[in-house]
């Protein structure tokens, strides 16, 4: 028995079986040379194409765009800005006429910084959830191999082009790309769900996923463990231990500048292990011994600090040893009326 749960746990961790993915926003994804990416979170299948990450990355701001249709730049940017920033927006982003997208064309940092500050200025929602909204960017699962193909199956790599594919010999990898959209941001939970769009249903039936388990765990639980992204890269990952010490009725408050402030709250365990900045999204995982098998229990969400006294001084001394997860229990019923359809 303990070598099949050890087989299951390096299983988590590998390529070519593990559930954990991450989800990164991308301007210009179709076209390579201008393609970018930003605002990298961790991500993890729930079958059937669904995928659970985090949503507070949603209301935190890009402050700029790489690219922006004609439409929105003449009807909600330009009539905002003095003269002075008119000209400025006119020089840096220029328009491509062909595809009546403008282009930012500006390599003086200054420019950069002017630019951000006048979008600010005129409050143009620049929120990541805005901009899945208006299609200024898209949302991506960024599946990863050390081979060529995907999940070593030519047929599969078949259905990508230079528009969803590409290697990085830098990193040793060939790096796909599969497009999701936001299904619904539970934002009081901190819990965002997705699901895997414009993909045919062979690519996503071969993509590793982990069952749910809504239990409310005590914290007695002894097999516990977080996937994450390795310690040094979020291209490795990592299976750890971890500990549930206690429960909280959460309450915080995420600041937002556009849309205002809103509120964190419900039910989440403190955890107690390993994690990584950067690891939010990441699953909790329960061991069924009965089944062997792993199932996702709870995501992570944000770290939790304790406060020290250095030299009889707290303000700003804090070290972080504990992890606050959203047990799935919070959002059941809308889950499984997601994956139930």
């Amino acid at each position: 028995m303990k070598n099949q749960k050890l087989l299951k746990q390096l299983d988590l961790t590998h390529e070519q079986t593990s559930p954990l993915f991450r989800v990164m926003f991308t301007q210009n994804s179709h076209e390579p040379n201008r393609r970018h990416f930003e605002n990298n979170i961790c991500a993890f299948h729930i079958g059937n194409g669904y995928i659970l990450s985090v949503a507070h990355n949603l209301k935190t701001e890009a402050k700029i765009f790489k690219s922006i249709d004609e439409t929105i730049f003449t009807n909600d940017i330009l009539p905002n800005l003095n003269e002075a920033q008119k000209q400025l927006f006119l020089n840096c982003f220029l328009l491509d006429q062909t595809v009546q997208k403008r282009y930012w064309n500006s390599s003086n940092p200054s420019d950069y910084q002017f630019a951000i500050e006048a979008l600010k200025q005129i409050n143009f929602d620049t929120r990541w959830v805005t901009f899945l909204q208006k299609k200024i960017c898209r949302a991506h699962l960024i599946v990863q191999f050390k081979d060529r193909h995907f999940y070593n199956k030519p047929e599969l790599s078949a259905h990508f082009s230079s528009a969803d594919y590409f290697a990085e010999p830098a990193i040793n990898r060939h790096t796909y790309l599969v497009e999701v959209e936001l299904i619904e941001a539970f934002y009081s939970d901190d819990i965002a769900l997705y699901r895997m769009v414009n993909t045919p249903s062979e690519v996503i039936d071969a993509m590793p996923s982990i069952a749910i388990d809504y239990t409310v765990l005590s914290d007695e639980q002894a097999q516990y463990y977080c996937l994450q992204s390795s310690p040094t890269s979020e291209v490795g990952k990592l299976l750890n231990k971890a500990q549930i010490e206690g429960f909280t009725e959460h309450f915080a408050i995420f600041p937002e500048r556009v849309g205002g402030n809103y509120i964190l709250e419900g039910l989440r365990y403190l955890i107690k292990g390993y994690f990584r900045f950067g690891s939010s999204g990441a699953p909790y995982l329960v061991y069924d011994e009965l089944q062997n098998e792993f199932k996702v229990n709870a995501i992570q969400s944000e770290a939790c600090p304790i406060q020290l006294s250095i030299d009889h001084k707290r303000d700003g001394n804090f070290q972080y040893v504990n992890a606050l997860a959203t047990p799935l229990h919070n959002i059941k019923e809308r889950l499984e009326f997601y994956l139930n359809q």
